[in-house]
This record gives C-alpha cells, structure tokens and sequence, in this order.
C-alpha cells in the first residue's frame, strides 16, 4: 500500500489531534493528503480528527471550489483541566518555535 505512512508503536508526547492542527496552523488550505503525509496518518485519521475539532470549536472551514480553507480559534482554551487558561495559541506558538529549531539542526550522528 503505497502512500500509506508506517504505524508508530507506543505512545508519544504529543496527540495527533496537536499534529494536525500545528499542520493547519502552517497551512489552512492544506488538503487533507497533505496533512496526513505532514503527520504520518492515514486520510480518515485525519478526516476524523478535523471533525473532532471542529465539533470542539477550535477549528472552522470554508469551501473554496473543491478546497477547503481552514481556520483556527487562537483563543480557544484547551480542554484539560491541568491545560486551564493555555489557549491554542500559546499551544501552536511552541509547536511552531519546535519545528523550527528541528529543521534548523542538522540531525546527530549517535
């Protein structure tokens, strides 16, 4: 199966549910083949998790022809309680500040 992105095993710091909206945060017109290749999961993972957030208001869309143009809530407070009063911009802001120190560092040799 082609295209398909290999499973993780165990668990990991941060939720598919934050991968995917740090993606939209890059692009929202991003299409959903390319959110799933960005996040290594499948299309209906992402589908599904798209409609979690946006059941959640934290994300909204628009249709634009056949794309959609996706837009995020900064202000929306996360749902955990131990998470109160950390909006999803503060969220994006240290995913973003993240990705860029990853892709600025050529990776270590062990």
């Amino acid at each position: 199966m082609d295209g398909v992105p290999q499973p993780h095993m165990g668990w990991t710091f941060i939720t598919n549910h934050a991968r995917v909206l740090a993606a939209i945060a890059d692009n929202q017109s991003a299409r959903i083949r390319d959110i799933a290749a960005h996040c290594r999961l499948t299309e209906r993972a992402v589908q599904k998790i798209i409609s979690d957030l946006e059941q959640g208001g934290f994300l909204s869309h628009t249709r634009e022809g056949r794309s959609n143009t996706y837009r995020i809530e900064p202000e929306k407070v996360l749902r955990h309680p131990a998470e109160a009063g950390l909006s999803v911009a503060a969220l994006l802001s240290l995913l973003v500040k993240d990705e860029a120190h990853r892709t600025r560092r050529p990776p270590q040799r062990g």
